[in-house]
């Protein structure tokens, strides 16, 4: 599935949301570098979170809630950051053990995935 694409739900019995987009590592380095990025929710296991699963199978689960207010404006809990970058982009910041990674995405790309978790939480046919 190319980048930006959404996967299809399975059917009206499986809820799970996955779309597929491209990150940018940003780092202090002259180039970034593109990250294919799987963003999945399911509200069957964790209602209130999302999960941005990147290459070789690391995983960040944060709140939705999260997700959306650092579309908007500045918003950090614990060891996620989340914030506009620009009027097209928008920043992620994951810290671990130590380290800090930056990936910044369309904000489109982001959009389009919430409105797909708020599109099945709100529909009574996949409950």
């Amino acid at each position: 599935m190319a980048p930006g694409e959404e996967a299809p739900l399975q059917g009206h019995t499986d809820p799970m949301v996955e779309v597929h987009a491209k990150g940018m590592i940003v780092s202090d380095g002259p180039l970034s570098r593109p990250v294919p990025v799987s963003l999945r929710y399911d509200p069957d296991v964790e209602p209130a979170t999302v999960r941005f699963v990147f290459p070789g199978g690391t995983a960040w689960t944060f709140p939705r809630a999260l997700l959306e207010a650092g579309l908007r404006a500045p918003a950090r809990r614990g060891d996620v950051g989340i914030w506009p970058c620009g009027r097209v982009q928008t920043v992620v910041e994951l810290h671990s053990a130590g380290a800090v990674a930056m990936v910044q995405f369309d904000s489109t790309a982001l959009l389009r995935f919430l409105r797909r978790t708020y599109a099945v939480t709100a529909s009574p046919m996949t409950r």
